[in-house]
């Protein structure tokens, strides 16, 4: 979510949009220190403290009158909490750790959270129906290049992977998970993100926000499923 602050148009947006952002990932940061509490080092706990005071300086100016350093916010933030992400992935892997999969955890991301900050584009327009489109159709192309690194990073794992294996005599399961994981997790929010730009672009924002409700949804279940096949595999699928 806080990755794709830098894409959007500051002036086009209301401050408070900014501000739960900032608070939002604050929140998922707390989570985030729980489960890396074991495997956590000095330089990791230093990155996630910079992390917790840019949000938090984030979520502070974002509600001032117009939000003195706000977009320095915008722009540091996502590089501090990147750091933290890719570090603490690397730490909890351990001796599983590749750079195909510190790629998947920044594609994940990348694709989770602009279906995020998309669904909460559109549903600022319920809140403020005069503001323009530009946010909803920057931040839908936005999902929409995201979707694409994450097809063609799965590929290229699938690529690898199965090149030392045969299609027959791999799991039944593991191949319904497969199965399960490109239908929902890439080719569906695929098709359903070209129906939301579609319909933004007749300025039926009510519409495309339903239909990014569901891309959200499926984006989770298909980088949840992603995640149970790399545990299984080492690979990106």
């Amino acid at each position: 979510m806080i990755l794709i602050l830098p894409a959007l148009p500051a002036s086009d947006l209301p401050p408070r949009f900014f501000r739960v952002h900032f608070l939002t990932a604050l929140g998922l940061l707390g989570v985030v220190g729980v489960f890396v509490a074991d495997s956590a080092t000095p330089a990791f706990w230093a990155l996630y403290a910079g992390a917790i005071l840019w949000c938090v300086f984030g979520s502070i100016v974002w509600h001032l009158n117009d939000a003195p350093g706000g977009r320095l916010a915008i722009w540091i933030t996502p590089i501090v909490l990147s750091a933290c992400m890719v570090l603490g992935g690397m730490l909890i892997r351990s001796d599983r750790d590749s750079a195909l999969r510190v790629a998947d955890d920044i594609a994940s991301a990348l694709v989770v959270g602009s279906a995020i900050t998309a669904m909460l584009i559109g549903h600022s327009y319920l809140i403020s129906p005069a503001m323009t489109i530009t946010p909803l159709m920057r931040l839908l192309a936005a999902l929409g290049i995201a979707i694409l690194i994450r097809l063609t990073l799965a590929c290229y794992g699938l690529w690898i992977w199965s090149t030392d294996q045969r299609i027959t005599s791999m799991e039944t399961e593991l191949l319904l998970w497969l199965s399960v994981r490109w239908a929902l997790g890439l080719f569906a929010p695929m098709i359903l993100g070209w129906m939301a730009w579609e319909t933004a672009r007749i300025r039926s924002t009510q519409s495309a926000t339903g239909i990014l409700y569901v891309v959200v949804i499926v984006c989770f279940l298909g980088e949840l499923t992603s995640m149970l096949i790399a545990e299984k595999t080492g690979f990106p699928l």
